[in-house]
């Protein structure tokens, strides 16, 4: 593959620019035997890796963590626990590093202490309960990285309808809406069907008895007669992540 890539650069085909951003894109790091850690994704496909912190021993998570940082500048941590925040911050401490740590949505950002460039993009995240700021969150978290500005708009939902409207006067100028509601998961179908962006729905494993933990949420927002996409329950990280990297493309065009 690089063999190829710099016969197109000597045919003319491609800049050294655009071959230098290939190879960027294409790059990996491996931590020891436990991580292969894909350090161009950002640069590949616009969403930078996030490591997942559940299932790693504390120590395993910063190492792979740290690693990741000393090579990217920047490490999203998401469902992290205390125990794993607290190895990460005393290792963190001692390597220089900065660590600024979401306690709601669970993630942690360990970076070199340079704030994201913004791009422009503007993201609306809504929940139809407190119960699913969780969720929220985390979405709002992974957009922030992304460079989006966020609007925030909590515990609006359809069981007091009154309570969406000035809500969504609130972020009229989102390029995307995220929204996050667990029972009956009305709210996103209801979003949809009152304005002219994309809508995406996040059911959340809130509620309880018949079709409880997410399930009933998943499966009306799937039903829904508005047009919105719908991720997994509690997939706040996947529909922060989208919903930035449609309104970082509108801002780019």
């Amino acid at each position: 593959m690089l063999r190829e890539m710099l016969a197109r650069v000597r045919a003319g085909e491609i800049s050294l620019e655009e071959a230098e951003r290939e190879i960027d894109g294409l790059r990996i790091e491996e931590v020891g035997a436990i991580a292969c850690l894909d350090i161009g994704r950002r640069i590949r496909c616009g969403i930078p890796e996030v490591v997942l912190a559940e299932g790693k021993e504390p120590a395993q998570l910063a190492e792979i963590a740290l690693a990741h940082v000393r090579s990217s500048e920047r490490c999203l941590v998401s469902r992290i626990n205390r125990a794993q925040a607290g190895i990460l911050k005393e290792r963190a401490e001692a390597g220089g590093f900065t660590l600024t740590c979401h306690d709601a949505a669970r993630m942690a950002v360990l970076s070199r202490g340079r704030p994201v460039s913004p791009t422009g993009g503007v993201v609306a995240v809504i929940t139809a309960g407190t119960s699913d700021i969780r969720v929220a969150e985390e979405a709002r978290v992974i957009a922030s990285e992304m460079g989006c500005r966020v609007c925030t708009a909590y515990d609006v939902g359809a069981a007091g309808i009154h309570r969406l409207f000035p809500a969504i006067r609130k972020c009229c100028d989102a390029h995307v809406f995220v929204v996050a509601a667990g029972r009956e998961g009305t709210l996103p179908a209801v979003v949809a069907g009152l304005v002219d962006r994309p809508v995406i729905g996040v059911p959340v494993s809130t509620g309880y008895g018949y079709m409880g933990k997410g399930r009933a949420a998943l499966a009306s927002m799937l039903q829904s007669c508005s047009v919105l996409a719908v991720v997994n329950i509690d997939a706040g990280f996947t529909a922060g992540a989208m919903a930035a990297r449609i309104a970082n493309m509108v801002v780019e065009q």
